[in-house]
C-alpha cells in the first residue's frame, strides 16, 4: 500500500522538458552541442527531464541539487553509468559497485592513496615529469594535448601498475581503444567504437592479469619505497582479512588508470591553455616560484609553499571540470523543488553549471585564482558549490593523488619553461569525453633562457 507521501509525491509534476525521439532521445545532441545543458537551463531552469542513453534522466543544476543528491546515497538514489560505461569498467569495478561492498572495497583501494603513500609516489612523479618536460623542449613546437595524454598515462602506469609504457606501446594502444568506446552508444556490431573497446578490454585485462600475477611471484618487499599502488593493493587486506581476488584487482586497475590518466590529461591540458590566456596570471605564479628556494628535487616541503600555485588550480578546476557530471538512478520515489523524481528514472547532476552560479562565484566567466584565498574563499559559502571531484560517499578516491599530479607539473613547468599558443588554431573546447581544445593545443615550448 502506497503511503501518503508517496501518493502526494506522485501528484506532484514532472520536471519540464523533452524526451527526444524514441529510444535515443536526446543523446546526439547530447554528446554533440557543448551548450546542451546551458540551453536547457535557460527554457526550463535548475531542473529538467531529457533521455540520454536510451534513459529517462533528470538534469539537476546547484549546489542545493548537489547536496539533496549526495545526502540521497544509498536512499533514493544509487550509482547510475551509461550502459557503454559499466560495461567497459567491468563488474568489478568501484565507480559501478554500490552499498556495503562499495564502502568495504572503497576503504581498501584507498590504502593506495593515503599521505605515506603519496608521497612515496613524488621522486618517480618528479622524475618522470622533469624528462617529459625536456623532450617536449627538444621538439620546440608541438601538439601538446597528445603528448600529454602520453605522459599521464606514463605516471599512472609507472605509479598504479608499476609497468612502463616505452616497453609496450600496444599496452597505450589498447588503452586508447578502450576509451574511445566508454560514452557510445552500446551497439554491439564489429564496426562501432563499443564492440572495439569490448575487445580492446579483454587485451587489456589479459596484460594486467599477467604483470599482476608476475608481482605475485616477486612481490615487493613491504618496506621498499618504490611501491606503487598495485603493490599495496597485493598485500592490502579488509578488516576480515579478505584480499582482493585477482578478477576484482584486473577490474579495479583498469578504473584507476581511467581516472589516473583521462581527467588528469584534460585538467593539465586546462591548466596550460588558461595560463597562456591570463599572462598576469601567469607572471603571478612564476613570481611564486622564484621565492621558493629548491636546490636539489622538488619535495613535499616546497610543495606545501606554493598556496597561489593551489588557488590557481583549483580555479582550473572550477573554469573546466574534466568531469562534467553523474549518474545516480532513483530508487525510491522522492520529490525535489517541487517535482516529483520518480523511480527508476536517471539523474545527472552537473558539475560545470554548478562553478559558474553567479550568486556563488562573483563573475564567474572570470578565470580569478584570487577567488579562492583565506579572505573571499567563494566556494565556502555554501556545501557542494565545488565539486571539481564529486562529493559525498562517492567522492574520486585518487583525489589526493590527482592534485599532487597536477601541481608537480605546473611547479616544475612554471620554473623551467616557458610556452606560447601557436596562432590560428581552434581552441574551442570538445567536451566528451573530458574537455580538450579541438585542434589539440599546439603550443611554442622552450626552456627559460633559451631564445
Amino acid at each position: 500500500m502506497k503511503t501518503q507521501e508517496t501518493k502526494s509525491q506522485n501528484q506532484l509534476p514532472l520536471p519540464p522538458g523533452n524526451l527526444g525521439l524514441p529510444v535515443i532521445g536526446e543523446t546526439i545532441s547530447f554528446l554533440n552541442d557543448p551548450d546542451f545543458a546551458t540551453k536547457r537551463q535557460k527554457k526550463y531552469g535548475n531542473i529538467f527531464k531529457t533521455n540520454i542513453f536510451g534513459s529517462a534522466t533528470i538534469m539537476m543544476i546547484g549546489a542545493d541539487a548537489n547536496r539533496f543528491l549526495f545526502s540521497g546515497e544509498n536512499q533514493n538514489f544509487t550509482i547510475k553509468w551509461p550502459e557503454s560505461v559499466s560495461v567497459l569498467l567491468g563488474p568489478a569495478s568501484l565507480s559501478i559497485q554500490t552499498g556495503s561492498i562499495h564502502q568495504t572495497r572503497r576503504k581498501l583501494l584507498s590504502q593506495a592513496f593515503q599521505p605515506r603513500a603519496l608521497a612515496s609516489y613524488t621522486p618517480a612523479m618528479v622524475e618522470i615529469t622533469n624528462s617529459y618536460l625536456q623532450q617536449w623542449a627538444n621538439l620546440g613546437q608541438l601538439t601538446w594535448y597528445p603528448e600529454l595524454r602520453n605522459y599521464t598515462f606514463d605516471v599512472a602506469c609507472k605509479l598504479l601498475v608499476g609497468t612502463d609504457t616505452t616497453n609496450d606501446p600496444h599496452f597505450t594502444e589498447l588503452f586508447e581503444e578502450w576509451v574511445q568506446g566508454l560514452f557510445t552508444l552500446p551497439i554491439r556490431l564489429p564496426w562501432t567504437r563499443f564492440s572495439k573497446a569490448l575487445k580492446s578490454r579483454d587485451q587489456l585485462l589479459a596484460k594486467i592479469e599477467e604483470i599482476i600475477l608476475q608481482r605475485q611471484r616477486q612481490p615487493i618487499l613491504a618496506t621498499s619505497s618504490e611501491q606503487d599502488a598495485l603493490g599495496l593493493l597485493l598485500n592490502a587486506t579488509d578488516e576480515d582479512g579478505n584480499s582482493l581476488s585477482i578478477e576484482e584487482l584486473k577490474d579495479q586497475i583498469l578504473t584507476l588508470l581511467f581516472a589516473g590518466h583521462e581527467t588528469l590529461t584534460s585538467a593539465l591540458a586546462s591548466f596550460c591553455l588558461l595560463l597562456a590566456q591570463n599572462p598576469e596570471i601567469l607572471a603571478a605564479a612564476r613570481k611564486e616560484q622564484q621565492q621558493i628556494i629548491c636546490t636539489g628535487e622538488l619535495t613535499s616541503e616546497h610543495l606545501k609553499q606554493m598556496t597561489y600555485l593551489d588557488q590557481i588550480l583549483k580555479e582550473v578546476l572550477r573554469v573546466i571540470p574534466p568531469v562534467g557530471g553523474g549518474f545516480r538512478e532513483v530508487i525510491q520515489d522522492c520529490k525535489f523543488n517541487g517535482y516529483h523524481i520518480p523511480q527508476g528514472w536517471s539523474v545527472l547532476y552537473q558539475i560545470g553549471k554548478t562553478h559558474q552560479d553567479t550568486t556563488i562565484y562573483k563573475d564567474a566567466k572570470n578565470f580569478d585564482p584570487e577567488r579562492f584565498n583565506t579572505d573571499r574563499a567563494e566556494d565556502k559559502s555554501k556545501p557542494f558549490s565545488y565539486v571539481s571531484f564529486g562529493g559525498g560517499m562517492r567522492e574520486c578516491i585518487g583525489k589526493e593523488f590527482a592534485k599532487l599530479e597536477m601541481k608537480i607539473f605546473a611547479a616544475l613547468l612554471l620554473r623551467g619553461y616557458e610556452w606560447e599558443l601557436v596562432a590560428g588554431q581552434n581552441l574551442d573546447l570538445e567536451i566528451v569525453p573530458t574537455p580538450k581544445p579541438r585542434d589539440g593545443l599546439k603550443v611554442i615550448f622552450r626552456s627559460i633562457g633559451v631564445k
